[in-house]
């Protein structure tokens, strides 16, 4: 076990002087609440350190001024961008230094020296949009480029795939501007020495900083010492990147541009497994290429099982592949290459991929394998750790090979994939953390041993920080670990830069984050929702930081984290908010449970979008830690009044269309603003939202009057005994509160265009409510009420095979996802959730369920629109089919990524109308205003429509009603009303 000294519990309190002297000298915000030294706790690594204060420097003036306080007050200092480093690199106990809040400028590009300058806070796709334009790139690329900034690039000396053409982060920074742990600012580049001392220091190590350090490109591991030699030009600026913050703090760097490729052609190799393919690699090399991707066919059927199969493109044969990215001049001399490597890679399984969705679609596959590789193909948790080792490309078969007798050996699994044109491996593992480090341990100590044994690296890219420093002994000789040293008093001779890092380490198994989280089970006050073992704590460490959520994803179509895009802030990321769920499951200084403030802060402006269920690929849904979090808070207590006003909408719009008339007098008296203001501030609404109207005429009441003849009550109707046939198929329409009580247009729509289709349209006797408001508002117990009373009523439906259409996005939702978590234990609720279906998903369906072979799309070829998604049904079930359905019926359309704002009861609650409109801004605001006049707005949400109608004055329409507008004049009619 673990030293209990080691134990993560004691937080040491911020200094109060070190505080106030800060918030005296830095303009920027000083922050030492324990909300936010929670966020700032750990990074995307297993470690837990609690700092005692986070610091936003607004410039490089506020930064001097901080490292001048540390110092004068002996207070240790870690740097931080991104937060994304896997190693442990970023986090510590004294002050913490977020460069990427607003230190994060590109300061100039230089076209024709191909040069760029940039801030340490700047984010790494960032730079490469601002030099696309003139046709330059820098050449290091990360996955998580979106969200990775170039100061910890260069403080861990990334690589990424491109490394193979472009080199090591290293091999592409020219000089930097850089303050060490003695506060002499200076400039590092290639043949300066500032630092009395270090000159003489490699004179007297040339024999072993050159047998030892510098053997393979992808040796990262300890302090690169190589720069310094005199052949390769004492390049001092080189030999600082990669050293974690432990020697200098970046102020600036200048870095080097590459052009752009033109046309670069994926080509994809299988082979029968991993380690064969390593073997293919070195004549590959030859070619030249741009990158060598290494794919397991484990990670591959993940991508299918998370995604969907249409998230994969048809593959080469293999249990193993390599994706091989080639350039040239134009498409024809790249395919050219391409066909030259794919002569000598020794195998016929061979695949070519030009530039195309196709292409985009594998790489994207290599750019979620950091999170997807999070959990092994049973589901168990995997952690880093033993993250990105490297050996030199001739031995990355065998290498393989032995590691993977050594995970048998320790019982452990995970997806490997990687740099392997580099011999870069990237693996996270399940090495069972729960209870004690002892594990870990024990398999880091032997792979370090199998690494060296290979000749190899235990950092290929990533750093050493605290997952690995220990280990160098392993890797490096005494006179080699002295040297660091050495280079560490010269720099930091106080010790106060990243302590713990590389240079007299921390144990690799101290201040480990999940073996000291309380687990929080489900009869204890736990997880309500029946995943990761009904286990609260289990659930929320999926988060292991690897950060997508921070990143802007929509031009890839990604919905995640819309409140961090609209104030950029660390608590408002779903990163964020699980480290204090985390740090409230630890109970250290989270201290009060289920309603400590920390926790109901960050999850504030959290919209339940449930974006991050899919788009974070560690599966995090904050939605349902949210629901949880209300759930066990307000259980048996009195709620805020917004719970009741909006938690119970459905309720409240039964009652008021139930009664004859009592709706029109509603509409009316909410139609007087001063009224509708008084009823939003009762209902803890904010005042400058409008009421919703009320149906005069629900859609159950059209349904059992004027439209009666269009619809068939219940299954009572059916003609058993009628030839088989004659028989029409049968489609349940399931109208949820909201296609009922507040749009019925869109159910009366959607039995018009299914009755179109040949369908007989089945609409149940009974109300069957979904739950979601009470979902959303944490009323678990109520939603529990709710969807058994929906299962009564859907269950026989769904048990016999009729299909189940839902119309509202959200909802519908519900009885694909939330429904099982749920009533797990409910065999009915299996059965609804496999026949729930979106109209688009049953339109495209293939026959038998599909009406493809009896009937016609309608003709949108007039049509251009612009198409919000719902998040929920971005996330839950695709717009895929939504998408095939209008491409096929020749509609124009643009598809926006992101989320409306309104997001069901969040926008409308009060406080949280700024961030609404700011998330609407980020995508639909800007399209409605760019949209030219007679473009539809199309959005299925309820809430998507009446957000673009309350800010932007645009009234949209469901896809219910788009087809039904363009069919034919023969096609079955139905009686409008309202």
């Amino acid at each position: 076990m673990t030293d209990p000294a080691q134990r993560p519990d004691a937080a040491a309190p911020p200094t109060p002087d070190v505080v106030a002297a800060l918030r005296s000298a830095v303009g920027g915000a000083v922050d030492d609440s324990s909300r936010r030294r929670a966020e700032y706790s750990t990074d995307a690594s297993n470690y837990r350190v609690v700092p005692q204060v986070v610091v936003f420097p607004r410039d490089t003036d506020d930064v001097l001024a901080a490292l001048e306080v540390t110092r004068a007050a002996g207070v240790p200092l870690t740097s931080r961008g991104g937060g994304t480093s896997v190693a442990g690199n970023a986090v510590g106990t004294g002050v913490v230094l977020d460069f990427s809040r607003h230190v994060n400028r590109v300061l100039a590009i230089d076209p024709e020296a191909r040069t760029a300058r940039v801030e340490p806070g700047v984010v790494m796709s960032e730079l490469q949009r601002q030099a696309a334009p003139h046709g330059l790139r820098f050449g290091p690329d990360p996955s998580t480029q979106a969200r990775a900034t170039l100061g910890g690039m260069i403080g861990n000396n990334a690589c990424g795939p491109r490394a193979v053409a472009y080199g090591r982060t290293a091999d592409n920074v020219l000089a930097l501007d850089v303050v060490d742990g003695t506060g002499r600012r200076f400039e590092a580049a290639r043949g300066l020495d500032p630092v009395p001392g270090l000159d003489a220091l490699v004179r007297a190590n040339l024999e072993t900083i050159r047998t030892e350090l510098g053997r393979f490109g992808r040796q990262v591991s300890g302090y690169s010492l190589e720069h310094l030699l005199p052949e390769n030009g004492a390049d001092l600026a080189k030999a600082l990147v990669g050293t974690e913050g432990t020697l200098v703090t970046l102020l600036g760097a200048t870095v080097n541009l590459v052009p752009i490729a033109a046309a670069p052609v994926l080509v994809v190799l299988g082979y029968p497994d991993m380690p064969t393919a390593a073997d293919a690699v070195p004549a590959l090399l030859a070619h030249a290429p741009l990158a060598i991707e290494g794919m397991d066919a484990r990670l591959v059927d993940v991508v299918r099982r998370v995604k969907g199969a249409s998230a994969v493109p048809p593959l080469p044969t293999g249990g193993g592949w390599l994706m091989v990215e080639v350039g040239g001049a134009d498409l024809d001399e790249a395919m050219a290459r391409a066909r030259a490597l794919a002569a000598d890679a020794g195998t016929d399984a061979v695949g070519v991929f030009p530039p195309g969705p196709q292409a985009a679609a594998m790489w994207r596959i290599r750019e979620d394998g950091a999170g997807l590789g999070g959990r092994t193909p049973s589901g168990a948790q995997a952690w880093p750790g033993f993250e990105d080792s490297a050996v030199p490309p001739a031995r990355l078969g065998a290498y393989l090979r032995e590691l993977e007798a050594l995970m048998a050996t320790h019982a452990v699994d995970g997806l490997a994939y990687g740099h392997f044109g580099d011999g870069c491996v990237h693996l996270r593992l399940d090495v069972p953390l729960e209870r004690s480090g002892d594990p870990l341990r024990a398999f880091m100590t032997d792979a370090a041993h199998l690494v060296a044994a290979h000749g190899g690296s235990l950092s290929g890219e990533h750093g050493d920080g605290r997952a690995r420093s220990e280990l160098l002994p392993v890797m490096y000789s005494p006179r080699a670990i002295a040297a660091f040293e050495a280079v560490k008093d010269l720099f930091d001779p106080r010790d106060l830069l990243n302590p713990g890092v590389l240079v007299r380490p921390r144990p690799l198994d101290a201040d480990l984050r999940r073996p000291y989280a309380r687990s929080l089970l489900a009869g204890s006050g736990g997880f309500a929702f029946a995943h990761d073992a009904g286990d609260f704590t289990t659930a929320v460490h999926r988060c292991v930081g690897v950060g997508k959520c921070r990143a802007d994803t929509s031009a890839a179509g990604g919905f995640m984290c819309p409140s961090f895009l609209a104030t950029r802030d660390e608590k408002d990321s779903t990163r964020g908010r699980a480290r204090v769920l985390q740090e409230m499951a630890n109970g250290t200084f989270v201290t009060q449970g289920w309603a400590a403030p920390e926790v109901h802060e960050v999850l504030d402006l959290c919209l339940a979008c449930k974006a991050c269920s899919s788009d974070c690929p560690a599966g995090v849904d904050m939605a349902q830690y949210k629901s949880e979090v209300l759930h066990r808070t307000y259980r048996g207590r009195l709620r805020p009044v917004s719970h009741y006003a909006l938690g119970w909408l459905p309720r409240w719009t039964r009652f008021v269309t139930g009664v004859p008339g009592l709706a029109r007098l509603a509409n009316a008296a909410l139609g007087i603003r001063p009224v509708a203001k008084l009823v939003l501030a009762a209902g803890g609404m904010d005042t400058r939202r409008e009421m919703v109207t009320f149906a005069s005429t629900p859609f159950r009441a059209w349904a059992r009057g004027e439209g009666a003849a269009q619809v068939t009550r219940g299954a009572g109707a059916v003609d058993d005994e009628a030839p088989e046939g004659a028989r029409k198929p049968r489609v349940l329409l399931w109208t949820d509160s909201f296609s009922d009580g507040l749009a019925p247009s869109v159910a009366q729509a959607a039995v018009r265009v299914l009755r179109a289709a040949g369908y007989e349209v089945i609409v149940p006797e009974d109300e069957a409510c979904c739950g979601l408001t009470w979902i959303t508002t944490g009323q678990l117990d109520g939603a529990r009420e709710r969807l058994t009373h929906l299962l009564g009523v859907l269950g026989p439906y769904a048990v016999n095979g009729i299909p189940i259409v839902g119309l509202e996005p959200s909802c519908t939702a519900v009885l694909r996802s939330d429904l099982l978590d749920l009533l797990p234990d409910d065999p009915r609720a299996v059965a609804v959730a496999r026949e729930t279906r979106t109209l688009a998903e049953l339109l495209t369906a293939p026959a038998p369920i599909g009406p493809r072979e009896r009937w016609e799309l309608p003709d949108l070829s007039g049509v251009t629109a612009v198409v919000q998604p719902h998040c929920h049904h971005h996330s839950v079930m695709t717009y895929t089919a939504d998408r095939t359905l209008l491409t096929e019926a020749g509609a124009q359309f643009r598809a926006l990524a992101g989320c409306c704002g309104l997001a069901g009861n969040f926008g409308m609650e009060k406080g949280h109308y700024e961030t609404s409109v700011a998330v609407a801004g980020h995508a639909l605001l800007p399209a409605l205003r760019d949209a030219a006049p007679g473009d539809v707005y199309l959005a299925d949400g309820f809430s998507c429509r009446t957000q673009a109608e309350q800010l932007a004055g645009v009234q949209g329409v469901h896809l219910a009603e788009l087809l039904a507008a363009h069919l034919p004049a023969d096609a079955p009619a139905v009686a409008e009303g309202r």
